[in-house]
């Protein structure tokens, strides 16, 4: 008897088919993804070595390319204008003076636009009309004073355009007169004009390859006519060691394939008879006067002499052309090699990769007249430098600072003198970077121009690179912007620190002792040298009179006592006559007629020890004697005596700071406060060094000069201040940590 099916196995049937599919459309899904990752593998693996391989052929393209512009160079060289004395005169024409808003006056106010509000009755009336003719008068003695302090803005600004003015043109027109100088000497043959102009073609020229060394030795034979120059030669790793890169995928590395040794022989033999010949092609181009009619050149490398085993200039060629021989070749044609060797008879090792030496026939030293060297053991003056090569010293420097830095063409390049880029992440960038070698301070519209270039080339950073030093005008605009100012002291200090060199004049300081002295920056440091003595000796009782009286620096504000401790204050030194061995005084002049009180805090950091460290008028030397108050010798106006050794242990700065004298000036500020600077003398009283302090500003009663501060070896430098306060001393010596009641 057969049972009715209640459905339940279809269900179940149907629910295991549903299951098997579902295994079957995931094994798919997971082949298929699978697929996937090996297809996107391999993209990408096929990617990776397409990329490989595009760098491998780039970097054999470059090669050929460096190899084709040593083959190219006399060709190249050939097709560069001659150099004229024209090209190193400077434009004697300055800016036109734009005050911008201080040229608009002040609107004063019209007694007619006063309306008289009310005037029901007279008496109403009549006091609606003075209190209008009240509000006038308030507002055009407001307008007047505004007026009046625009007018003196205005007349200051004028007299600093004026004085930045006179001093460009008197610059330009200096160097102009010292060029025509030179080349009327060419002209007589004067040998030591005729070797500064032609150095001056050779280091003017832009044909020659970034990274070609520019060392010179020259002397002049006047009566033969005949120029007698060492020239250095690139070394031999100027011709690339490889010839190719191929990227091989199995081992995943680059493999360079070396250039074949005589190959790399040969391009290096061409290679310096090309530079050889471009020497005397620049030589004879410039000759405008005629002075020229032999060149003898001698190419040398720095090597070992084989026979000693001592650094020595290995001369690899030489050749003596004479000006009518030389210019009847046709460089552009020649074959360098044998050009020199056949066409001018002269000398070219035949294993310059291993150092084998010609004989020279004549040399500098032979032609008996003064040897001018450029680029040798002694630092360059920055001040004499030729301009381009002034502007390759700084690219020079950015390139040992890590980055990648490039000098412009000499014209259209917006004013931009080196584009350099700093390859670090996240401070990193694009630098534009101006080049002034002045000898007055840079005036606060070349910093303005230097931002608006870093705008228009989009820059992350501008920096302004002078021999001089900045106004306090420059800081205050460069302040909060990307702008970064270095001034001559401190371009001398990073040279030096990155291996290379130069000096401002002579002993390496300023050069504008006899023209206005340049502004440091607030970021300068100077390092000062105090004299050692072999034990400490205190300041004796006569050196420094303290009054019994004696407030303490809580009394800053009101002044009091001030008189009373003045007349009570130190004996004044007398000529010849000397301070313990361990002190210096720091003596402090100015021009303008403000009366300054100068003072000096002894600090860790930004904290004064203590109330007794501050010494002013009212606390004339600390309690142990090392910082004191002193009569000043002229020409200083104020004299503070320190001796560097004696100072607390825990004191690492000694900050000197100057305010208005609210008795003897109550109305004044600081806008008086102009050509200030340091004298840092010796117990003896003789003048050690000079050190240069930002001017003041209108509308300030108090700054900071400057601190000398502890280095870890134990002596000091100076870095100077800059901060002004409109609050006078009381403002200024409470950032210090002192409680002014």
């Amino acid at each position: 008897m057969s049972r009715r099916s209640t459905g339940f196995v279809g269900v179940w049937a149907e629910v295991q088919r549903q299951q098997q599919r579902q295994r079957e459309l995931d094994e798919r899904r997971r082949r298929q993804a699978e697929q996937q990752a090996r297809a996107h593998q391999r993209r990408a693996a096929q990617e990776y070595r397409e990329y490989r391989q595009s760098e491998a052929r780039r970097r054999t393209e470059e090669l050929d390319a460096e190899v084709a512009s040593l083959q190219g160079l006399l060709a190249a060289g050939c097709r560069a204008p001659a150099f004229r004395a024209a090209a190193l005169l400077r434009p004697e024409q300055v800016q036109p003076f734009a005050p911008g808003p201080l040229a608009q006056p002040v609107v004063m106010p019209d007694m007619d636009r006063y309306q008289v509000q009310g005037g029901w009755t007279a008496n109403r009336r009549a006091q609606a009309q003075a209190e209008a003719r009240a509000r006038f008068e308030h507002d055009w003695h407001a307008a007047q004073a505004a007026e009046a302090h625009r007018q003196r803005q205005l007349a200051s600004y004028q007299r600093e355009y004026q004085q930045w003015a006179d001093a460009t043109l008197g610059e330009a027109r200096r160097h102009n007169a010292g060029v025509a100088e030179v080349a009327e000497g060419v002209r007589h043959r004067d040998p030591d004009s005729v070797i500064e102009y032609f150095s001056a073609a050779l280091y003017s020229s832009s044909a020659w390859p970034e990274g070609f060394p520019r060392r010179i030795a020259a002397a002049y034979d006047a009566a033969a006519g005949e120029l007698v120059l060492d020239w250095e030669l690139p070394a031999y790793d100027v011709v690339p060691e490889a010839k190719a890169v191929r990227y091989l995928s199995g081992a995943d590395q680059d493999k360079e394939t070396a250039r074949p040794v005589t190959q790399r022989r040969a391009l290096y033999r061409e290679v310096l008879a090309q530079c050889v010949l471009l020497v005397l092609h620049e030589l004879f181009g410039a000759d405008e006067q005629g002075a020229l009619e032999s060149v003898v050149l001698n190419g040398f490398v720095d090597g070992h002499d084989p026979a000693t085993g001592r650094p020595d200039h290995i001369v690899l060629a030489t050749v003596r052309a004479a000006r009518a021989s030389f210019l009847a070749l046709h460089l552009a044609q020649v074959d360098a090699a044998s050009c020199l060797t056949d066409g001018l008879r002269g000398q070219l090792s035949a294993r310059p990769d291993q150092l084998t030496p010609v004989r020279p026939g004549r040399r500098p030293q032979d032609v008996g007249n003064r040897v001018v060297a450029h680029g040798g053991d002694e630092d360059p003056d920055l001040y004499a430098m030729d301009p381009i090569a002034f502007e390759e010293l700084v690219a020079d420097l950015f390139r040992a600072m890590g980055m990648q830095a490039v000098t412009t063409q000499r014209s259209n390049d917006g004013g931009v003198d080196v584009d350099a880029l700093d390859p670090a992440p996240i401070r990193g960038g694009k630098i534009v970077v101006q080049v002034k070698r002045y000898r007055n301070t840079v005036p606060p519209t070349a910093v303005r121009d230097l931002y608006g270039t870093v705008q228009d080339a989009g820059a992350n950073k501008g920096v302004l690179v002078t021999t001089s030093g900045f106004g306090p005008g420059s800081h205050t605009f460069a302040e909060g912007k990307p702008l970064e100012l270095i001034s001559g002291p401190e371009l001398v200090d990073l040279l030096h620190r990155h291996g290379l060199r130069g000096r401002l004049g002579d002993g390496g300081r300023s050069g504008a002792a006899s023209a206005a002295r340049p502004v440091p920056e607030p970021d300068a440091t100077r390092p000062v040298q105090a004299p050692r003595a072999s034990g400490r000796s205190r300041p004796s009782s006569g050196t420094v009179r303290q009054s019994s009286g004696a407030s303490r620096p809580s009394s800053v504000a009101s002044g009091a006592s001030r008189a009373s401790s003045r007349a009570s204050g130190a004996s004044r030194p007398e000529a010849g006559t000397r301070l313990p061995d361990d002190h210096n005084v720091l003596g402090m002049g100015w021009t303008g007629g403000v009366a300054l009180d100068v003072c000096a805090l002894v600090c860790r950091g930004g904290r004064v020890l203590g109330d007794d460290h501050f010494v002013f008028y009212n606390n004339p030397r600390t309690p142990d004697g090392s910082v004191s108050a002193l009569p000043a010798t002229p020409p200083d106006k104020a004299a503070i005596g320190v001796s560097f050794d004696a100072l607390p242990a825990e004191a690492d700065r000694v900050v000197l700071v100057a305010a208005v004298d609210p008795e003897a000036d109550p109305d004044a500020d600081l806008s008086g406060f102009t050509d200030a600077g340091i004298r840092l003398l010796g117990p003896d009283l003789t003048e050690l060094d000079r050190l240069d302090v930002s001017d003041g500003r209108p509308g300030e009663t108090a700054l900071v000069l400057g601190s000398f501060r502890r280095r870890a070896d134990g002596n000091w430098k100076f870095v100077l201040g800059g901060k002004g306060y409109p609050g006078g001393l009381a403002e200024l010596v409470r950032d210090f940590g002192i409680a002014v009641e």
